[in-house]
């Protein structure tokens, strides 16, 4: 089993701070934002960011979704036409789209970009942005409507006329005419009770937000329990930022710089926003750095696992920050328990992918985890335009 590396685009903004929508209210887009290092996600950056992703030998990137961040589809269509072989794990909410049009777009999708789609369902866990998406259900509800959803999906990707009568979904001889091909492999996560059955039947990659190492072998036990009972088998990925630099010591202090720039009212306002999500990841992330303490000594929750970023981010909450040696050492570790699939990001995330590409990734190609690297010397239009 090999490692798959994957990038993130940054569609609701970057910077050189821990930015978030707590940080700035239009996530960048408008360019009128008073934080300071703000990257508005225009197009041209994106290109940047996915370009040298490819260049420095990530499979895909992924794309988030939501109020504070550009639409996935739509940018990521775009962003195809300006590369040849990366590929797109672009997020979705089951929710606010017919599962049937879904089906169709993902066929279309594989069609206009030569089979370079990646789906990441998102149920969704903050109930008020839910409702903004003219979504009422309540969290279970949610995750039951996501297995009809899924099952629909993938009964229209036969290419024949699909019958469905569920509780929340209803289709009378649903069809894609065209099937994608391939058919987008499911990227799926949810860490509840009612989130672990619909993975089970669905996903193939089971993805899950960094906690340390022993809880994810908790989570990956769990899920291959349930997919066994199922007849199945998951695969399974995880959710990390780095900070990955020559030396341990300057990946510490690239930490230090970035809990200097956060303020405590800004943490205090974040907390209390994420203190109000019905999503159980976000509980597991919130805990794990002690309710949003600028404590530093309490931070790193594991070796080289850093839960700093968690406290003004939503999500994805924790970072590999140590030498390219002591990174690569992380993934081996989480490699060892069963995760194949590394969703990663950095701020900024041009930056970030170049302090990775270039150092973690030769780490990890020499212990046999990945190909012999066949990134060449960056070409002057991939380097950073940011200075």
């Amino acid at each position: 089993m090999t490692v798959h590396l994957h990038w993130f685009l940054p569609t609701g903004g970057d910077g050189r701070t821990l930015v978030d929508r707590h940080v700035y209210g239009d996530g960048g887009i408008g360019r009128s934002s008073a934080a300071r290092g703000v990257r508005a996600p225009d197009i041209g950056y994106l290109t940047q960011i996915a370009k040298a992703a490819e260049q420095l030998g990530f499979e895909a990137v992924l794309t988030p979704t939501g109020t504070w961040c550009e639409d996935a589809w739509l940018t990521t269509v775009a962003l195809a036409q300006h590369t040849e072989r990366l590929k797109f794990l672009v997020a979705f909410r089951p929710g606010v789209v017919s599962p049937v049009l879904a089906a169709q777009m993902a066929a279309t999708y594989q069609r206009i970009t030569g089979g370079r789609l990646l789906l990441n369902v998102v149920t969704g866990g903050d109930a008020a942005e839910q409702r903004r998406y003219g979504d009422f259900l309540d969290h279970d509800r949610r995750y039951a409507r996501t297995d009809e959803f899924l099952r629909v999906v993938r009964g229209v990707w036969g290419g024949r006329p699909y019958d469905f009568e569920g509780e929340h979904v209803r289709v009378a001889g649903g069809l894609t005419a065209l099937p994608p091909d391939p058919v987008p492999e499911i990227f799926f996560g949810g860490s509840s009770a009612a989130a672990g059955p619909v993975a089970a039947a669905h996903a193939d990659v089971y993805l899950t937000w960094g906690e340390p190492p022993w809880q994810v072998k908790e989570k990956i036990d769990w899920i291959r329990r349930l997919a066994a009972e199922r007849g199945r088998t998951v695969r399974f990925g995880i959710r990390l930022h780095t900070i990955s630099r020559d030396s341990a010591r300057e990946a510490w202090a690239t930490a230090e710089r970035l809990l200097d720039a956060l303020e405590p009212e800004a943490v205090a306002a974040a907390q209390a926003a994420l203190g109000r999500t019905e999503s159980v990841g976000q509980q597991r992330m919130l805990a794990l750095h002690g309710g949003g303490t600028l404590d530093r000594d309490r931070l790193e929750i594991a070796p080289n696992l850093w839960a700093g970023v968690g406290l003004v981010r939503g999500g994805a909450g924790t970072a590999l920050v140590g030498s390219h040696r002591d990174v690569a050492d992380r993934i081996e570790e989480y490699h060892d328990l069963g995760v194949e699939h590394f969703v990663l990001s950095g701020y900024p995330h041009l930056e970030e992918a170049y302090w990775f590409g270039e150092g973690v990734r030769p780490e990890l190609a020499a212990r046999g985890l990945l190909p012999v690297p066949s990134v060449g010397p960056a070409r002057e239009d991939l380097r950073p335009l940011h200075s």
